[in-house]
């Protein structure tokens, strides 16, 4: 398991970094004056200049994809409940993610630019969450059917 663990989290560094990158072009265009913002002016001011703003996004979106890639292996144990399931990889998810929208400056730093972004976070976790579940849900009526045909 440790090494399907390390495999998954190192799959996950690029897709963190191509991930982060998607972020960058939501943030670019909710700034909305047509340029293209690699990171938050607020994260070049704190890393004192563009190049080590970058670097450190990168970075920390490449750590951000391996957590949620190697988490995912949560789905696998089967012994495990939906719910416990559920819960344990939010939580996981939860903190890995939070901090580093929060580092990077995709949230603003105020208790109302927190929980909006919690509340994003939230509602994209229970879309991406329901949509798997009724995929499933559906894959697996449709392997039941075959298995009924056949008997």
């Amino acid at each position: 398991m440790k090494k399907k663990i390390l495999m998954r989290g190192l799959f996950g560094l690029p897709t963190g970094i191509a991930i982060g990158f998607v972020i960058t072009l939501i943030i670019s265009i909710c700034i909305g004056n047509g340029s293209f913002y690699p990171v938050t002016p607020e994260l070049i001011d704190a890393a004192g200049n563009e190049l080590n703003a970058v670097i450190l996004q990168t970075v920390l979106c490449a750590i951000m994809g391996a957590g949620f890639a190697a988490a995912s292996i949560i789905w696998e144990l089967d012994s495990w409940s939906l719910a416990k399931q559920s819960g344990i990889y939010f939580m996981i998810i939860s903190v890995i993610m939070l901090p580093i929208a929060y580092f990077t400056n995709w949230m603003k730093h105020t208790a109302l630019g927190v929980l909006s972004y919690v509340a994003i976070f939230v509602a994209i976790f229970v879309v991406v969450w329901l949509s798997q579940y009724l995929l499933w849900k559906r894959k697996i009526k449709q392997m039941n059917t075959l298995v009924n045909k056949d008997q």
